[in-house]
Parts: C-alpha cells; sequence; structure tokens
C-alpha cells in the first residue's frame, strides 16, 4: 500500500493526526524519541521538514530514527529542492499555490522532479495555500496571504488545485501562529472541493483541533505544539481531538 492510499484509506474511517517533525530543531534521536511518543498517543503518520535548515543528512538521519522508533509512514515536508532523501516514504509534491514567486509555484518542482524519480520517492501532489498570519513560511514562501475573512478566495484557491489535478489541499496559518486557520473558512473550503482537506498552523489545544475536524477538517497538522509539549496527556488530547475519539 502507498502512503497516498494509506491515508486516503484512513480518512474514510474519520479525520487524521499527521505529526510535523523539523530536522533543524532537534537531533535525529530526539526526532526519534517524540515519534514514539507520538505514536502512542494515536498519530497516523509523521512530516518531516520546516522553512529553512533542511539538509540531506538531517533529513535522512531523521527519517530512519523515527520509522525504527514507530514504523509510521514519513512524509517529506519540502520548504525547497535543496534537500531529497530515499529514507523517506513518501513526499508531498507541493505547490504554494498563493505564492508572489514562480519559484515556490512550480519553478523549484521542476528542479527537483527528476531526482525524486531517480529516488522512487512516492510524490503526493498537495495545493499549498498560506492564510494569515503566515509565519515564517508565509515569509520565506513569499505568500499572497489570504486574509481570514477572504473565504471566497481560498475557496477558489482550493478549487483552482482540485482542478488542476492535485490530491490534497492544505490550508496554513503557519508555523506557531496565534491564530489557526478559522473555522468557517475551512468548513466552505471543504463544501466547494471533492478532495481531501489538511489543516495545521496554530492547532495547540483540544478546542482548536475539534474546531477544525468539526468544521471539516480531513487532516490536522500539529508540529509546534508537539515540540513544546512535555506533558503526555495534553498531547494525546489535542491528538484525540483531532481525531474525535473520546
Amino acid at each position: 500500500m502507498t502512503v497516498k492510499e494509506y491515508l486516503l484509506d484512513k480518512m474514510k474511517n474519520g479525520t487524521l493526526h499527521l505529526a510535523l517533525l523539523d530536522p533543524d530543531k532537534q537531533t535525529s534521536e530526539e526526532a526519534g524519541k517524540l515519534a514514539y511518543k507520538i505514536k502512542e498517543a494515536g498519530t497516523d503518520a509523521i512530516m518531516i521538514g520546516g522553512s529553512t535548515g533542511i539538509t540531506n543528512e538531517n533529513l535522512s538521519s531523521t527519517a530512519k530514527a523515527i520509522k525504527a522508533s514507530s514504523g509510521l509512514p514519513t512524509i517529506y515536508f519540502p520548504g525547497g529542492p535543496n534537500a531529497l532523501s530515499s529514507d523517506v516514504d513518501s513526499i508531498f509534491f507541493m505547490s504554494m499555490v498563493n505564492s508572489a514567486d514562480p519559484f515556490f509555484v512550480i519553478k523549484a518542482q521542476a528542479s527537483a522532479a527528476i531526482y525524486i524519480k531517480k529516488l522512487k520517492i512516492e510524490s503526493i501532489s498537495l495545493g499549498y495555500i498560506i492564510i494569515e498570519p503566515g509565519m515564517k513560511v508565509g515569509e520565506v514562501g513569499k505568500a499572497d496571504l489570504i486574509k481570514r475573512d477572504e473565504i471566497e478566495k481560498a475557496v477558489g484557491y482550493a478549487l483552482a488545485c482540485e482542478m488542476l489535478g492535485m490530491d490534497f489541499v492544505y490550508l496554513e496559518a503557519g508555523s506557531g501562529a496565534g491564530m489557526p486557520v478559522p473555522p468557517n473558512m475551512i468548513s466552505a473550503v471543504k463544501k466547494a472541493i471533492s478532495i481531501p482537506l489538511i489543516i495545521g498552523g496554530g492547532i495547540r489545544t483540544p478546542e482548536a483541533a475539534r474546531a477544525a475536524r468539526e468544521a471539516g477538517a480531513n487532516a490536522i497538522v500539529t508540529g509546534t505544539f508537539i515540540e513544546k509539549c512535555s506533558d503526555d496527556t495534553t498531547l494525546r488530547s489535542v491528538v484525540n481531538a483531532s481525531k474525535g475519539v473520546l
């Protein structure tokens, strides 16, 4: 079973929780320990990536450590074409569709595509849409941020992603955002598209996770929260709220 098939199959039973670990923020050994902890909390797969500081070496060592400690599927969440590794199970082959820089829309993807094929990494196409405040990813990606009240604009971008044949749409408020993507935006986008919707950025409480799930998210991503959370009970509560587990 491919990672894409695994995700789609699990989505039939409800919303998924995806963890995001940044190789630039901890050693591979620490990432392995985190991976084990979040697997025990109930996460479904682990994304690996960050906006800056990713190298072939730390990507590879982090992927190996995560798989060894958790056995969960790994999905590379690239910040650019500068780092690749055959040690990841798959890659979100994504276009930041509301970037003002063609590099993040298609040029980076074109420069990496040949190497992804040579390394035989499973690619999962994804339309990446940056919502206000956007944080570091919005800054690095030169995003033309969609304001929190620009519901129709978000719907238009998401529909365009589906019409272009992408597998998933991802609404991203940015790592460490003070406010997650608004539930009314999630709901409007979900009603408009027929492909899965991923939500991330600023989700650090069970209430925020539950709101995103109830609005229609097919998968909820937490990253900064996981890296900073030292309490296993709190971690499990956010994962459970994402998945609708009592």
